[in-house]
């Protein structure tokens, strides 16, 4: 079968790839324990969105205080502990989900993630198929003495180099991605962009953070879970953590 639009881009069947522009993006973190790497992150964050919303635990003073700094959209509950749940994240998902507008694009992001300073000139020439869920890859940043030597390097602020070339601070390591042996690629939940027309919420049966973002990417199918290969986010980390070790709750130490 012929298809002009190329490989990635063919549909044997169904209606043509819809094209988006980028008109309107909203955000949503869950942030528990997790106010230091957010306040890092809002502050570099906060200026690609038209609407972002923090949702932390009645107890997280720390986290309140830092959206109140920035001026953010703080919903605060208790649900993911219900029914003896470690941290059930996807009910908390949710909640913030429903305080959005919903009239374009959300992204979800873990609250120890920076973006990319052109993310919104990135995406807008991404050609974004308002059918797909995208995801990125992150480069981890250990402490905050390699966070400040980020930032001055001129990579940070221009990933682009000679306008077409991608240019990231170098020695840092790539994060992982999720390339299922079943499933595919699967865009996991630090960075998670779909189009409100998709009408997607989170699994809330896990009962705990694990695999909860994978559940979500995987209500699309293969051909539809993206990775855009011009968004390099920085993973903010306060030491070498295990693979996992915060899914039940914070267990790293202060980011400093």
């Amino acid at each position: 079968m012929n298809n002009s639009y190329g490989p990635f881009l063919s549909r044997e069947s169904g209606p043509p790839v819809i094209h988006d522009r980028l008109n309107y993006l909203e955000g949503v973190t869950v942030c528990v324990d997790y106010s230091d790497f957010l306040d890092v992150a809002l502050q570099e964050n906060l200026h690609h969105f038209d609407q972002f919303v923090v949702v932390t635990s009645f107890g997280d003073g720390a986290t309140q205080a830092v959206c109140a700094r920035h001026g953010v959209l703080c919903v605060q509950t208790d649900l993911c502990y219900e029914s003896g749940s470690a941290f059930n994240k996807g009910l908390a998902i949710n909640l913030g989900l429903a305080h959005l507008r919903h009239e374009g694009w959300l992204l979800h992001l873990d609250a120890d993630i920076v973006l990319p300073d052109r993310l919104r000139a990135v995406l807008e020439k991404s050609r974004l198929d308002r059918r797909c869920v995208y995801g990125a890859d992150r480069i981890n940043v250990h402490g905050r003495a390699e966070w400040d030597r980020v930032k001055l390097d001129p990579a940070y602020a221009r990933q682009f180099h000679h306008r077409y070339l991608i240019n990231v601070p170098r020695g840092l390591p790539l994060g992982a991605r999720l390339l299922h042996d079943e499933f595919g690629y699967c865009p996991l939940g630090f960075f998670q962009l779909w189009h409100s027309s998709a009408r997607k919420r989170y699994p809330i049966n896990q009962g705990s953070a694990e695999h909860t973002d994978v559940l979500f990417s995987c209500q699309w199918p293969a051909a539809d879970r993206r990775l855009l290969p011009t968004v390099i986010c920085y993973h903010l980390e306060s030491e070498g953590a295990r693979w996992g070790e915060n899914w039940n709750g914070r267990q790293t130490q202060p980011f400093q």
